[in-house]
């Protein structure tokens, strides 16, 4: 057990010290939701009429409606970006060298994950901070409740990354394949309009919002900071991260690298 604990501490610590030596990193993970939240809600708020929906109890501004959609942003801008350096170890080699070690495949992958995971977590909880600078507050006990939300919606996002990592050979390919997965999965959700919205337009697109998981990882989220539980998006979310965790191990399989190689 000591080496599997020495393994995680090693990989994560590799994961905050590339986060530490990557400032303007940091600084992107925030400028992007805090642009949505000062600029576009001021536009959106006009246009956007909001009923009292659960788990609201009555009328909210439209900036506190997004701000749960905002922190998955940010954790799935991170766990792509995490997934982006993934890439670039498996050029360098490192990653395969990894890979290739006595310890199980499925350990290091999720100890990768952890890392990027606990980065995207503190990224969330430094958008929150600079959201409250701008008068959006939230229960103060949901700014706990929501943790485990925003521990489960990183694990999956990242296991996302990982999975499209796995399949993506080409440092240079991998970001036009990111904004092909990160864009469609932001709109068609429910983080910045509810679904009953989408539903007066168009019912089809109501029903794609409600089939993609990042979805379920918003009202999760949502639904915590209210200190409530959206058992549905609970179960989404649980289902797509073993789902999107076997995948990335496999697809990180180095036998199977080798034999495609090969043929």
């Amino acid at each position: 057990m000591s080496g599997f604990w020495g393994v995680a501490r090693a990989i994560i610590g590799r994961e905050f010290l590339r986060f530490v030596h990557q400032r303007e990193r940091f600084l992107a993970a925030l400028v992007r939701p805090m642009v949505w939240l000062v600029i576009f809600a001021a536009g959106f708020r006009a246009a956007l009429g909001l009923s009292i929906i659960p788990p609201y109890q009555n009328y909210i501004t439209y900036e506190t409606y997004i701000v749960p959609g905002l922190c998955a942003m940010v954790l799935l801008f991170n766990g792509m970006q995490s997934s982006l350096s993934l890439v670039y170890d498996r050029e360098m080699g490192s990653m395969r060298l990894l890979l290739t070690s006595s310890f199980p495949r499925w350990w290091l992958l999720f100890c990768r994950l952890l890392g990027s995971t606990a980065i995207s977590i503190l990224q969330v909880y430094t958008f929150l901070a600079l959201a409250a600078l701008f008068g959006i507050v939230l229960p103060l006990p949901g700014y706990v409740a929501v943790l485990p939300g925003l521990f489960l919606g990183g694990l999956m996002l990242g296991a996302l990354g990982l999975v499209l990592s796995s399949f993506v050979k080409q440092l240079e390919n991998f970001a036009g394949v990111m904004n092909f997965v990160i864009f469609p999965m932001f709109f068609l959700s429910s983080a910045l309009y509810p679904l009953w919205k989408m539903a007066e337009s168009s019912p089809l697109l109501r029903d794609i919002c409600a089939f993609n998981p990042f979805t379920h990882v918003v009202e999760l989220i949502r639904f915590l900071l209210y200190l409530q539980i959206n058992w549905g998006a609970l179960i989404w979310v649980l289902g797509s991260t073993v789902v999107l965790c076997t995948i990335a191990v496999w697809g990180y399989d180095p036998a199977r690298g080798l034999m495609k190689r090969k043929s």
